[in-house]
Formats: C-alpha cells, sequence, structure tokens
C-alpha cells in the first residue's frame, strides 16, 4: 500500500489553462516529459491535477513512459482527484502490481472520493489476477451502491471476474440482470463457461445470442475445441460460413487446432489457403498453429516448407517444427534444426529441449538425448522440469535400460506424475519385466484410478507371464471401481469428410453409401492378399480381453485395419492414406499394415496415441521402435 497521508480534495481555485504547444502527449521519450514537468513546476502547476494528470498518464500508460516516475508524482500531489486515481490504478494493473491497485482504491474511498464508470474496470480485473475474490464481491456492491448497476462496461467485467472465480452462477446472475446486454456480455459468458468445460452451457448462451460477431464464433469454436469436440467445432465453423462471417486470424487458429485433433488433413489445407488469399495478418501463433496442423496430419514436408518460407520465426515456430519432427520419428532431423536454431541466435526455452529430447526418445537416440539433457542445464541454465524428466525416463525405458530410467524417477526433485510412471510401465511390458511392472502399475494405478489403460497394460503383463489370477485380479479391480475400457477408434478423411470407425463395430454408415458388408469384406479380402504374403496374426496382442480393443474375431476388425478397408475401397495404387487412432497400434495391426502397403501399393500414414507411422512398401518409418 502506499504509504501517503492525503487531504480531503478541496475544489481548486485556480483554472489553469495549459497551453496546446506545451502538450504532454506528444513526448517521445521521458526525457521529453521531465522538460515538460518542470516547466509546469516552474509555471506553480505542480499542484493542478489538469497538468500533474497528463505527466502521470504519460509515465503509467504510454510504452515510452516510467511507471515509477508516475507513482512519484502521485504522492507529491498533494490533491489528486478520481482520473489521477484512476491512472494510476490502470498502471499498476499494466505492471502486473494487482494488489496495490486494490488498496489504492480502499484509499481513494477513504480520501471520499466516489469513484466513476472507469475507477470499475481496473479494480474488478485487479481483483481477477490477485484472486481476490471477497475483495471483488465487495467491489461488486460498490458497483451497486454507486449507480452503475447498469453501465455495460463493469457489467461485463464482472462476468468476466465471477467466470475467473468459477462462480458462474454469479456470472449468469449478473448477465441476467443487465439491462441491456452487448456482444462483449454474451462472449464473456460464453468464455466463462468454455474455460471451465462447460461447453453445452456455453452452446445454450451462443444460441440465444441475437447477434454473433467474429469473436463469439470464435469463442464458441475454442470451447468445442478445448473439450475436444472437433466434429462439434467443424459444425459450427460451417455455419458460420453459411452466414458469411469473415475468417479472422483468431478463428482460423482454432479451426485448425480442431483439424489438428481430427487428422483433418483436407480442412486444413483449405483452411490454410483461404489465409493466403485473404492477407489475414500471419502472426507467430497463427503460423505455429498452421505448422502443427501439418506435422500432426502427416505432412512434416508441408510443415518445414511453412515454417521455411516464414519471414520471421519466433520460437514458438522452431519449437513446432522440432516438436512435428520429433514425433515423426525424425531424431536427427530435429537435433540438425535445433543446431540452426542456435545459430540464428535464437534462444531455446524449456519447450525446445521438451521437444529435442522426445525426438532422441522416439528415435531411439540415447546418448544424443542424455548430452543435451545434460547441455539444457549447463549451457542454457534451464532447470529440469517433469516435462524433460518424463522424456528421459521414456528414452531409457524405450532403450530396455529399465533400472536408469528407474534411478532418474528416484532422483527427480519432484515426485513422479502418472505420465512418467505410465512411460516405465510400457516399457515394462515390451522388456517383459514383470517384477518392476507389477509395483510401478500399482502406484499409476493409485495416480490414475479413472484410466483404464493403466490397468490394461499392467493386465498385458501379468498375461504375457502367464499369472492369469493376478490378471483376473485386475479385471475384478476395474469392475468393483466401474472403469470402462476406452474403446479404440480410427479417423480417416476422404474428399474433406471424416469417416470414423469403431474397433469390432458392425454399423459403418458412410456419406458415400458404401455400406459397413462391403467394407468389412474388403478386410477379410486385404487379410487373405497378405496371409499369402507371409502374414501370421501376432496372438501375444489377445492374450486377454482387457487388451486394448476387443478379442472377439479379435485382430481382424481393429479399428484402424477396418478404417485402411474403407480407404483401398476408395482409392487408387499409389495414393495414401491418412488415419488417426486413440490408441496406440498393436504389434498384429503394425506387422499387418505393413504388408498391406506393399500388397496394394499404397502408403499409408497412421497417427497413434504416441507417434507417426509411415507404411510404404512393406517397412515402416518407425523401424519397429515405438
Amino acid at each position: 500500500m502506499i504509504s501517503l497521508h492525503m487531504q480531503v480534495l478541496q475544489p481548486s481555485s485556480v483554472n489553469h489553462c495549459l497551453p496546446t504547444r506545451y502538450g504532454v502527449e506528444s513526448c517521445s521519450s521521458m526525457a521529453e516529459l521531465k522538460q515538460h514537468h518542470s516547466f509546469f513546476i516552474k509555471l506553480g502547476l505542480s499542484t493542478n491535477n489538469d497538468a500533474m494528470g497528463r505527466i502521470i498518464k504519460f509515465c503509467s500508460l504510454s510504452s515510452n513512459g516510467n511507471f515509477p516516475y508516475a507513482v512519484r508524482v502521485f504522492c507529491t500531489t498533494p490533491n489528486p482527484d478520481v482520473f489521477i486515481y484512476n491512472t494510476i490504478m490502470k498502471g499498476y494493473l499494466q505492471n502486473h502490481l494487482p494488489r496495490n491497485c486494490i488498496l489504492l482504491y480502499s484509499l481513494m474511498l477513504e480520501e471520499s472520493l466516489v469513484p466513476n464508470s472507469f475507477t470499475f474496470p481496473s479494480v474488478i480485473r485487479a481483483c481477477c489476477v490477485d484472486n481476490a475474490i471477497k475483495e471483488g464481491k465487495q467491489v461488486h456492491a460498490h458497483v451497486v451502491k454507486f449507480g452503475f448497476g447498469a453501465d455495460s462496461v463493469s457489467q461485463n467485467n464482472l462476468i468476466y471476474m465471477y467466470a475467473n472465480f468459477k462462480s458462474l452462477d454469479e456470472a449468469r446472475m449478473v448477465f441476467d440482470k443487465m439491462p441491456v446486454r452487448d456482444v462483449v456480455s454474451w462472449t464473456t459468458l460464453i468464455t466463462g463457461y468454455s474455460q471451465w468445460g462447460f461447453t453445452d452451457d456455453a452452446f445454450n448462451v451462443f444460441e440465444l445470442m441475437p447477434e454473433k460477431n467474429s469473436v463469439s464464433w470464435n469463442a464458441m469454436i475454442a470451447s468445442c475445441v478445448q473439450s475436444n469436440r472437433f466434429q462439434e467445432a467443424f459444425a459450427l465453423f460451417n455455419k458460420m460460413e453459411e452466414e458469411k462471417v469473415e475468417l479472422n486470424k483468431f478463428v482460423a487458429a482454432s479451426i485448425l487446432t480442431a483439424c489438428t485433433g481430427l487428422g483433418a488433413l483436407e480442412q486444413g489445407k483449405w483452411i490454410h489457403k483461404h489465409i493466403e488469399k485473404t492477407g489475414i495478418e500471419l502472426d507467430t501463433k497463427l503460423a505455429s498453429t498452421i505448422i502443427d496442423m501439418y506435422c500432426k496430419c502427416g505432412c512434416p514436408e508441408k510443415a518445414f516448407e511453412v515454417f521455411s518460407k516464414l519471414p520471421e520465426k519466433g520460437v514458438s515456430s522452431w519449437n513446432s517444427m522440432i516438436g512435428g519432427l520429433a514425433m515423426h520419428g525424425k531424431g536427427e532431423d530435429a537435433i540438425k534444426l535445433f543446431r540452426d536454431m542456435e545459430k540464428e541466435m535464437i534462444p531455446p526455452d524449456y519447450i525446445t529441449f521438451v521437444n529435442l529430447l522426445s525426438a532422441c526418445a522416439h528415435s531411439g537416440l540415447v546418448e544424443e538425448g542424455q548430452y543435451f539433457f545434460h547441455y539444457m542445464i549447463n549451457v542454457h541454465d534451464i532447470e529440469p522440469k517433469k516435462e524433460h524428466y518424463g522424456c528421459m525416463v521414456d528414452l531409457l525405458a524405450r532403450a530396455g535400460m529399465l533400472e536408469e530410467a528407474r534411478n532418474i524417477i528416484d532422483n527427480m526433485p519432484m515426485s513422479p506424475d502418472a505420465s512418467i510412471l505410465g512411460a516405465l510401465l510400457g516399457a515394462c511390458k515390451i522388456h517383459h519385466n514383470v517384477e518392476l511392472g507389477q509395483k510401478i502399475g500399482k502406484m499409476v494405478i493409485d495416480l490414475e484410478p479413472g484410466n483404464s489403460g493403466r490397468y490394461v497394460t499392467l493386465a498385458n503383463i501379468y498375461a504375457n507371464a502367464g499369472r492369469w489370477e493376478d490378471v483376473a485380479n485386475i479385471r475384478k479391480l476395474m469392475n468393483d471401481r466401474g472403469v470402462k475400457k476406452e474403446p479404440g477408434f480410427s479417423i480417416i478423411e476422404m474428399d474433406g469428410v471424416m469417416n470414423e470407425f469403431i474397433a469390432g463395430e458392425m454399423a459403418h454408415p458412410r456419406p458415400d453409401h458404401v455400406q459397413a458388408q462391403a467394407i468389412y469384406a474388403k478386410a477379410e479380402e486385404m487379410l487373405e492378399s497378405i496371409r499369402l504374403a507371409g502374414y501370421v496374426p501376432c496372438t501375444d496382442a489377445v492374450l486377454h480381453d482387457l487388451v486394448e480393443e476387443e478379442r472377439e474375431n479379435p485382430l481382424f476388425y481393429h479399428s484402424e485395419k477396418l478404417a485402411v478397408a474403407y480407404g483401398l475401397l476408395r482409392t487408387k495404387q499409389g495414393e495414401t492414406l491418412r488415419i488417426t487412432k486413440n490408441l496406440r497400434i498393436c504389434r498384429d495391426c503394425h506387422q499387418a499394415i505393413k504388408l498391406i502397403s506393399k500388397v496394394f501399393d499404397r502408403g499409408i500414414i497412421i497417427r497413434d496415441r504416441n507417434r507417426f507411422h509411415h507404411f510404404s512398401n512393406g517397412d515402416c518409418s518407425c523401424r519397429d521402435y515405438w
């Protein structure tokens, strides 16, 4: 709180008119500002609120100002008015000092000054940033008390504040009591519901909006994207297009993220072309989103083309490209790009090294990963976070160095989370380490008791060892806790339409009228053809019915096989199928699809939960390391 004894404001006896030629607004530096300040003092205006208000405003809010100087001037002004208080409060907020803003508001009230409509937005926002719930409610009472219950700016800020506190009922109450609601009111409430995952409530408000603009459309589309409801995001975007709402960079970024989530390459390409055609500003965030979309839709070459053409590359663009190479198993290329980043004198951040270490893990580059972990600490002075330790555990565990991975977990300065332990658990399954797998499995299930994948992995470790009683106990534990297996599904894009297949599901109606029977018949033909090429089902994937996809007619109807069969019906030799899968691809499907790519002469790109697999002519880009 400012230590300052203030007198009650008295009307000024002198009303000075400041010559425009001495206007502070024209200053371009603090040196000029100080000349004006000296001139005002010589004129005897050091106690004049109009003159000092101009000085304080420049120092507080101008990019060329100096906020501590503004505070010093404020402290020497005997009777600052509401304008000056508002300016300093806004300055505190902009300088990330929300508590000072709240205390200054309290001091203003003590000095018997009456707030105006410009006072409350800063104070309310300060309560949000400071998470000052009690003070925020008091400020709400003041808004009403001082007669600003109908002021839309103050009310909109109150909606934002309550939403920020997750007090959504109070936010809705403020909204409902507003005599006049503008687009900001509606959009703020929609965003409030969205940020806490109440997408249906957000959509209900959105549907009631009398007038929608690009901001409100983006808020609703972003809400669907944040909730992984990508199909609904596409439906909203299509409706937005029908209503001729202009696409801006924010909507473009949101819908590109939806394309990324579904692997909708054709949709993503269309958005990218529209951005280029209409001249939408390609800022760092949007550029990174485009790069990320191409990488996660299976086109790292196109992503690199976009990256290379950027006139200015921010750290987020470098990170997106390095991360994209990582998920495609291009570890050496990721390391080379990191070296190029250093040559360009772009300082890497902690995300850069998460992506770089992930690239090493996916490519089995153990020595390189260990080198860059220490390089990050010793050269760039970046303290390792959980994500970095998780990458190192994954790197070592994948390579069969289970004890070394466990040592990292034991010596971490923080407690390992479920993802770190899960990486080690998965490696125990791959390398058939039952003893360690049992210990880690129990730990990770305790951390994530509702995650079916953890039970499945431990059950398969037991099943591989023939410990059927332990498998049965895992099944019973799942049943007792009501944990359901996550169903396997795969999505393949054809002509811009997303087609979803569920493991073992017989009903697959297609917009192009391809019937389920035809798809299953193609799957049978496909598997018979690769049998002649040497395919033998990998039965260790179905040792027990707790595996990731159902055992009934177990291997034939995994979702990616159905998606591939559909793709074969719709494409010609030499074309590429692009499939997104929600689970890790099993060994049987991996082996089968390698042979399918050769026998049927197709490129097949599958993005599973962990990484990309590029199948071509009987081989996979992962080199059977995933």
